[in-house]
Formats: structure tokens, C-alpha cells, sequence
């Protein structure tokens, strides 16, 4: 009788990161630029600064093949996810504002 190995219990990857940003671009096809701001204290000085990342997120549920639903300026949840393309390592979750129409 052959002896069994124990074997090891997956580690849990835990609940991926999310952010909640503005589109800045929809010109690319499934792709939306997502920027983020977040307010921070200066490390010195102590003054309140505004940091922006920009992100490319994952749009494809939303606006493919052809009509975009996803307008500049509307506010959107991401959320991290496995890399996509070379720059794409985030997905559009949810659509939370509707820019105004102009």
C-alpha cells in the first residue's frame, strides 16, 4: 500500500483591489482609461495634495462590438484582475454615474 502525500491547502487569494475613478478616454476598442484620485497628506510639509493614477481597464460587457456605452466622465468601480494585455491589469465592474449629456 502506497503511502498518500499530504497535500497543501490552496492559499486564498483574498478579494482583489478596487478603485473608483472617472473615464478619461474611450477611444480604444474594450479598453477605458480610468483615472484615479486620492487625497493624501504631504510626508513633510503636511499639506493636502491630490495624486492621480491613471488606469486601462477591461470594458468589453459594456461597450462592444461596436456602440460605446461608456462616455468620458462617467464614474465607474474597477477592479484588479489578472493582466489582460501589456498594460491592462484592471476591469470595469460597474458603471455608478452617468456623465451629463452635452
Amino acid at each position: 500500500m502506497a503511502e498518500q502525500t499530504p497535500q497543501k491547502a490552496q492559499p486564498s487569494r483574498g478579494r482583489p483591489k478596487e478603485r473608483i475613478g472617472v473615464v478619461t478616454s474611450n477611444k480604444m476598442q474594450k479598453t477605458v482609461v480610468v483615472t484615479v484620485s486620492r487625497r493624501t497628506a504631504h510626508k513633510e510639509y503636511g499639506k493636502i495634495i491630490t495624486q492621480r493614477s491613471k488606469f486601462k481597464a477591461h470594458a468589453e460587457g459594456h461597450d462592444y462590438p461596436k456602440k460605446i456605452t461608456l462616455n468620458e466622465g462617467d464614474k465607474v468601480r474597477i477592479a484588479e484582475t489578472r493582466p489582460t494585455s501589456k498594460d491592462k491589469r484592471w476591469r470595469v465592474v460597474e458603471v455608478l454615474e452617468r456623465a451629463a449629456k452635452v
